[in-house]
């Protein structure tokens, strides 16, 4: 009897050290935070210009970048990493791809659709009014700025990280770009990647 006790102790022991192993909190470069960021009610227009909203980033995981389609360098190769990423990661999970264009002032509804139709027509490319992009990205964690500028072309800087929001609604984490001297900053696609299925399996629903 003392024997069957004491295995029955161990294998105890031993099943909820494993839940214990499994359930760790996942160990990445990402920022991760632990209470997911609720954003609150945005209104904002897709590239089909319909209305594009709170509502969109429920049920599945998002990728969420920001950019403007006169960028020469950081959008279209983040985009380039992006669309090769969503095409992974859609064999498991759920994924859509935001791209939010913060040059409203010459990102057009048109415009916007011709740019991310030679990515993904399937990605959603967002903009709006800068008093409604403004509260929006601020809530992503990311930040954007226009200089004042009256000539036709002018650059806009913007942060080049990805967000990844969750199937609630909530920002759960930051992807940051990696920062080479010499180099443009970018994202590790194969590092979001293997980041993104540990954070997803650790917060599933």
């Amino acid at each position: 009897m003392t024997r069957i006790v004491a295995l029955l102790f161990m294998g105890l022991v031993l099943f909820i050290a494993g839940c214990e192993k499994n359930n760790s909190v996942p160990e990445v470069e990402a920022l991760v935070y632990e209470q997911a960021k609720p954003i609150s009610p945005f209104l904002l227009t897709d590239q089909h210009g319909a209305p594009a909203d709170n509502s969109q980033f429920m049920d599945h995981w998002n990728l969420v970048f920001l950019g403007y389609t006169s960028c020469p360098d950081i959008c279209p190769m983040t985009l380039a990493k992006l669309t090769a990423i969503q095409k992974q990661l859609s064999q498991d999970y759920k994924v859509q791809v935001w791209f939010v264009a913060v040059d409203p002032k010459r990102d057009t509804t048109e415009k916007r659709k011709a740019y991310i139709d030679y990515f993904n027509p399937n990605f959603l490319a967002v903009s709006g009014p800068h008093k409604q992009l403004f509260p929006f990205i601020r809530e992503l964690g990311l930040i954007y700025a226009i200089n004042d500028s009256d000539q036709q072309e002018y650059a806009v800087d913007h942060s080049a990280s990805v967000v990844l929001v969750d199937p609630t609604g909530s920002v759960r984490a930051i992807f940051k770009p990696q920062f080479k001297q010499g180099n443009v900053p970018l994202v590790d696609a194969s590092k979001l990647t293997e980041e993104f299925k540990l954070i997803a399996d650790y917060y599933a629903e």
